[in-house]
C-alpha cells in the first residue's frame, strides 16, 4: 500500500517546514492535530508531592509550559519566590519566556544550548552547591536532565508541574489515514481514550523517540518506522528516507 496521507499528531508549524518539501517531493498530504495538551497540576495533585519549593535555591526548567504551572501553583500555594533564586534553562527560548513572569535583568538566568550536558556546563564549580529544583512533565520515566544531575550528584529533587490530558479527537476517522506519527505515550493514551476499540489494521505508525516505543508495543501497534536513528534524526527524514524506498 502506498503512503499519500499522513497525520503528525503534533500542532501544525506555524512557519514552513521540512514537510512542506517533502509533500511536494513525494506527492503526500499531512494533517496535523494534538493528540494531547500539557496542563498544570491543581494545588492539591502538587502538594501530594511533599515537594517544598522554597527548599530550593535553583530551578531547571526545559520547557515554557513548566514555567507557566510553576508561577501558577507558587501563586495558588502562595509561596513567594526569593529574588535570589537562579533559573537554569535548556534553551534560550524557554530563558526568555521567564520574561512573562519575573523581571528578567534583575534575576540570575542562565541558558544552554538544547542538551542537558549545556546545563551542567552552566552549573560548574561556580552554582554546584545549589539545591536544584527539576521542573518536569508527568512520565513514567526518568528525563535526561534528570538522570545527568544523578550522575553530577548534585543536590536536587524532581517535581511534576504539568500533566497530559487527552484531546478530544473523535471527530476524525483515523482510517482515512496511511501513516499516523506519534512522539509521545501521552499520543498513544489519547488514541485508546478516544477510540477505546481501535484496531490499527493497515495503519503505518511512525515512533520518535525512545519514551513513545514502549507504550505503543504494549498496546498492541506495529510500528513501521522508528526514529531518531543515525541515518534519520528526525521525523521528515525518516519519512523522506521511507518514502524514497516504498
Amino acid at each position: 500500500m502506498s503512503v499519500k496521507k499522513i497525520l503528525i499528531s503534533q500542532q501544525q508549524p506555524k512557519t514552513a517546514s521540512p514537510y512542506t518539501s517533502i509533500a511536494e517531493k513525494f506527492g503526500v498530504e499531512f494533517d496535523f492535530r494534538q493528540f494531547f495538551k500539557m496542563e498544570p497540576l491543581t494545588s492539591r495533585e502538587f502538594r501530594a508531592q511533599r515537594i517544598n519549593i522554597l527548599d530550593h535555591t535553583a530551578v531547571v526548567f526545559s520547557a515554557r509550559t513548566t514555567i507557566d504551572a510553576f508561577f501558577q501553583l507558587c501563586e495558588e500555594l502562595r509561596v513567594k519566590v526569593p529574588e535570589t533564586m537562579k533559573y537554569f534553562c535548556t534553551t534560550e527560548a524557554v530563558a526568555n519566556y521567564l520574561q512573562k513572569h519575573i523581571v528578567y535583568r534583575k534575576r540570575k538566568i542562565f541558558f544552554g544550548d538544547g542538551t542537558p550536558q549545556s546545563i551542567i556546563g552552566l552549573i560548574g564549580t561556580k552554582h554546584k552547591g545549589e539545591n536544584f529544583l527539576i521542573a518536569t512533565a508527568e512520565s513514567s520515566s526518568k528525563d535526561a536532565v534528570t538522570k545527568i544531575f544523578e550522575t553530577q550528584k548534585y543536590a536536587f529533587e524532581t517535581a511534576v508541574f504539568v500533566k497530559p490530558v487527552a484531546q478530544d479527537i473523535k471527530d476524525m476517522d483515523l482510517h482515512s489515514y496511511d501513516m499516523v506519527v506519534f512522539f509521545n505515550p501521552a499520543d498513544v493514551k489519547s488514541l485508546y481514550e478516544n477510540y477505546p476499540d481501535f484496531q490499527q489494521g493497515d495503519i503505518k505508525f511512525v515512533s520518535y523517540g525512545k519514551s513513545v516505543v514502549p507504550a505503543m508495543e504494549e498496546a498492541g501497534l506495529t510500528i513501521e518506522i522508528s526514529a531518531p536513528t543515525p541515518e534519520a534524526p528526525s521525523v521528515a527524514k525518516a519519512l523522506e528516507l521511507y518514502l524514497s524506498k516504498n
